[in-house]
């Protein structure tokens, strides 16, 4: 077996750190093309028509917030969010209300074009007017939290917050309060009345806070939301208690609804940039699992080859795709360099296994769960921050032991068989049986002295003269700094015992 001088590792380490700072400005330069672009075409038009479809997460709220940028400035923009969605995760749901929450409600509206769910309700609640399609549906935002034993309902703590968001955007754009509040809270029951020829809604407690007096005028009750249920409307429903401003078949017709059909307009698709980073969302812990295990195989080899450049190519991935979406930074950027840093001082300078290496993993750690999230540590405010960060620390974690343990398997099972993969001849013989005279190899005979490096129980290392050596016992334990004599040579075997029991005498 031919190994690699140090030096040798050293280059090829360089070489490999090169060749990551190199791939990651170039592809942070690819992405931006696509975003200029974009930027080139939101210009002139008064009407823009930005869709809102598929799972709400990172990348999507990237998307909305880019698409707005330019034009929250533009006072004579009109924007339409066409909806599409189940929803998704209630941090990047929060980021996209914000986003279009800075804007005038006057000039925003959504138009459901399909339905608007969960997180998807929460965004079409954020726009100042709403359109819904014929047969399309709002509502039903309970959150839910996955557990050991499956999916359930998210605390009161979680609740209370998305409560307090949908009631914000109902006062902001004139939506039914409790109505609004319905769409997260199982336990209310929400009743429609007229009290003195005027329809409102009131939830069970604040109905019988009603004085006598206030009951006896209430000349129609009738209950919209039974208590354990989630408010989830129609569009027909929507238009009756107070959201959808009309049902239409198609967007002309919303547009018209909305007093937007005689402007110019244009939809803003998203950059192939961001379709990038929406594609790869499922598929990080995999690209993790695999750039982790293949830097692990490089490692473990000498020189520098496929298995390093894939580890590269796959955790720059990851790391480039947290970053156009706004999760990672510089930060991370400057963690993960760090972690790098530390790995080589670990691999390529000091021997064994300790504090650089268990500092290098646990940086590397840090950094891949930082650029899954916006915060460092989880705000109470925001009770999902927890969970995300435990989600986030579990994925990193299980698809680093999922690496190490896949990178195992190929070099033991594996790779073994590859090089056997190619048209023979092949030399089959081995070496299992061959010995060489270990007196020769090892510099070493019986009778000479030294001393117990480490501990010896049975094994450990001695040193003879200037040799340092692997050396066993017969059985006794030899504390380090002992003196030791050798006994026997046997098969690149040096067994010894210490000298004071060696013949009942030492020296």
């Amino acid at each position: 077996m031919m190994f690699t001088p140090k030096s040798t590792f050293t280059t090829h380490a360089l070489t490999g750190i090169a060749k990551l700072l190199f791939l990651m400005p170039l592809l942070f330069l690819f992405s931006q093309p696509a975003m200029a672009a974009e930027k080139d075409k939101v210009k002139g038009p008064n009407l823009y028509i930005i869709p809102v479809s598929g799972p709400v997460e990172p990348g999507l709220a990237a998307y909305v917030r880019r698409a707005l940028e330019d034009i929250k400035d533009k006072p004579d923009a009109k924007i339409v969010f066409k909806l599409d969605t189940f929803g998704g995760r209630v941090d990047s749901a929060f980021e996209i209300v914000e986003a279009i929450s800075e804007i005038p409600p006057e000039r925003t509206a959504a138009y459901v074009e399909k339905r608007a769910i969960s997180a998807g309700a929460l965004i079409a609640l954020s726009a100042g007017a709403l359109v819904m399609k014929e047969s399309t549906l709002i509502g039903d935002c309970a959150p839910i939290i996955q557990t050991n034993d499956g999916q359930k309902e998210a605390g009161e703590k979680i609740q209370t917050v998305l409560r307090a968001q949908f009631r914000t955007l109902a006062k902001r754009n004139n939506y039914p309060e409790v109505l609004a509040e319905a769409m997260v809270t199982k336990n209310m029951e929400v009743y429609r009345i007229v009290l003195d020829g005027e329809t409102r809604y009131l939830d069970k407690t604040d109905f019988e806070d009603l004085s006598e007096e206030k009951k006896a005028l209430v000349t129609e009750k009738k209950t919209i939301v039974a208590e354990g249920e989630l408010l989830t409307m129609d569009d027909r429903e929507a238009r009756d208690l107070g959201f959808s401003r009309k049902s239409v078949t198609d967007l002309d017709e919303a547009l018209a609804a909305l007093g937007m059909d005689m402007l110019s307009r244009i939809e803003i698709e998203e950059s192939w940039s961001e379709g990038l980073v929406r594609a790869l969302q499922p598929f990080l812990p995999i690209l993790m699992l695999i750039g982790i295990g293949a830097i692990y195989m490089e490692i473990k080899a000498p020189g520098f080859g496929l298995p390093g450049m894939l580890g590269i190519l796959c955790l720059s991935l990851v790391f480039f795709n947290q970053y156009l979406v706004g999760l990672a930074d510089y930060t991370e950027l400057l963690i993960f360099m760090v972690g790098f840093l530390l790995l080589g001082v670990e691999v390529f300078v000091l021997p064994g296994f300790g504090i650089a290496g268990i500092s290098a993993i646990i940086v590397i750690a840090m950094g891949l769960v930082l650029s899954f999230q916006d915060f460092v540590l989880p705000d109470p405010a925001m009770p999902w921050e927890g969970r995300l960060m435990l989600k986030n620390f579990g994925m990193v974690m299980g698809s680093a032991l999922g690496a190490l343990l896949m990178s195992a398997l190929l070099i033991r099972y594996v790779l073994p068989g590859l090089s056997r993969s190619g048209r023979g001849p092949y030399l089959t013989a081995t070496l299992q049986d061959s010995h060489a005279d270990s007196k020769e190899v090892l510099g070493v005979t019986p009778g000479q002295t030294g001393t117990a490096l480490t501990q010896l129980r049975p094994s450990g290392k001695i040193r003879i003269e200037k040799k340092k050596i692997d050396a066993i016992t017969q059985g006794d334990f030899i504390s380090s700094g002992s003196d030791v004599r050798v006994v026997s040579v046997e098969q690149n075997r040096v067994v010894v015992e210490m000298m004071e029991t060696y013949n009942g005498e030492k020296g």
